[in-house]
């Protein structure tokens, strides 16, 4: 492989802040809100114009579509983006369960609300290209940026990594792990269609609702059995006639998937078909190819829904999502490990830093939350080997891959969130590491935030 070598050069010190969050998804608000709110001064670090990450860049509507009844829910901050989102009149009744559908342009202002009232910092439009470590190269002090305003550094006494991909992680030199490329969960290219009849097609969907044991004939999904015959916004009627009838490629089977919300205007805001495997989000050549065939992939859905979907015949593209929606990318080893033993047999942990129900959504398996089962997020799969002074949040947090498929939700990321900014928080204010913080007082400051850690 051909190499540049790039000159040496002094990089301006453009903040120092207490604690750094890279990333504003559910787990890097949370993180960030978590850590302001313990009282420490915080700056959260993003790379696109708004914050909100998938909710507001990928185009996901809830946080909670795993909600029922009987759900023992997570509490705490990501609860609270929710309620926000809706009092703030940005959220409809999610179809599936006892959720909110969120309006992801709309949580943009309910996400910059909720920053600029905690006190925290916000850059956007800057990405984190590098990690700064001390000499030992075992601590890190901050991270090196990348923006229209040139490189800068920002120091920081704790580093939260929430960029969904462990990239500080991966700059700072600790240990992580990948699914190999082909068994990685699939990228998405979320849309959303104008021009649809909301009356002809919700009665379409009443004569024929989808059921979660629908998602096994294209999915290839496992459930508990418990889930069959659940209620799922779930289409493949449309798609199997598309390609049965040559309206679109008979081998295009990544096409199929679940709608939300259609307004009353005639918008479905939120088209959750394109399921492309084999794809690395860390590889930005995978990155480009998936960008554009899943454009092409909903142009065909669209096609597919006009022909066969009631109300859908003069559906139009309206927008894409800004970016590849991603699950599955590098994950920490931490200094524990979930396992899928933990997040299926409702385990218990003394370091436990928050709750999530027993979800599991991905690797050809599906589990809802209907009887009330739910197992500790524990603050070690939080602490990443080998670096001093860094905590991650968010779907890259220790574990294996079933694992994944729970903790990767978005609640639960708001979970791994507040716990690791009120950390980072605590251990400041303590004086001690984050690897050697008092779990106790860090469990103190979460419940006094609201988070339900038992």
């Amino acid at each position: 492989m051909k190499t540049v070598t790039e000159s040496a050069r002094e990089v301006p010190v453009i903040a120092e802040v207490d604690v750094l969050v890279v990333g504003s998804g559910p787990g890097g608000l949370a993180a960030a809100l978590g850590a302001a709110r313990a009282g420490v001064s915080t700056m959260v670090l993003e790379r696109f114009g708004c914050l909100g990450g998938n909710i507001t860049v990928v185009g996901v509507e809830s946080l909670a579509w795993y909600r029922r009844e009987k759900t023992v829910d997570s509490e705490g901050i990501g609860i609270e983006l929710e309620q926000r989102a809706k009092a703030m009149g940005a959220t409809s009744p999610e179809p599936q369960s006892k959720s909110e559908a969120i309006n992801a342009d709309m949580f943009k202002v309910v996400a910059d609300k909720l920053v600029e009232e905690s006190g925290v910092t916000p850059l956007l439009h800057a990405v984190a290209i590098d990690a700064i470590m001390d000499g030992d190269g075992e601590t890190i002090k901050g991270v090196i940026t990348h923006s229209k305003s040139g490189r800068g550094a920002i120091l920081a006494k704790r580093v939260v990594d929430a960029s969904g991909d462990a990239d500080v992680i991966h700059y700072a030199g600790a240990p992580y792990f990948k699914m190999p490329k082909e068994k990685m969960l699939p990228v998405t290219v979320m849309f959303s269609v104008a021009g649809v009849e909301r009356k002809r097609f919700l009665d379409y969907v009443a004569a024929n609702p989808g059921k979660y044991k629908d998602w096994g004939l294209n999915w290839d999904t496992q459930k508990g059995g418990k889930e069959d015959e659940l209620f799922s916004p779930y289409l493949d009627k449309p798609f199997d006639r598309a390609r049965a009838e040559g309206v679109i490629p008979p081998g295009l089977k990544s096409i199929g998937g679940t709608w939300s919300t259609i307004t009353d205007s005639g918008e479905a805001t939120y088209l959750n078909m394109i399921h492309l495997t084999g794809y690395d989000g860390t590889d930005v050549w995978d990155l480009t190819k998936a960008e554009i065939e899943g454009r092409t992939q909903a142009l065909h859905a669209i096609k597919a829904l006009n022909h066969f979907a009631p109300g859908f015949e003069k559906a139009k593209l309206r927008t894409y999502g800004m970016t590849v929606g991603v699950r599955d990318t590098r994950k920490i080893v931490g200094r524990y490990n979930l396992t899928e033993h933990d997040v299926r047999s409702q385990a218990r942990f003394e370091d436990s830093i928050g709750i999530f129900p027993e979800f599991i959504d991905g690797y050809g398996i599906l589990i809802l939350p209907t009887t009330g089962r739910y197992f500790h997020v524990p603050y070690r799969a939080l602490l990443p080997k080998g670096v001093e002074n860094l905590l991650v949040a968010g779907r890259c947090i220790g574990g294996d891959k079933t694992s994944h498929a729970a903790v990767r939700n978005m609640m639960c990321c708001a979970v791994s969130g507040q716990g690791a900014g009120t950390a980072a928080a605590v251990s400041l204010k303590t004086g001690r590491s984050v690897a050697e913080v008092d779990i106790a007082a860090v469990q103190a400051e979460l419940r006094r935030q609201g988070a339900r850690i038992a």
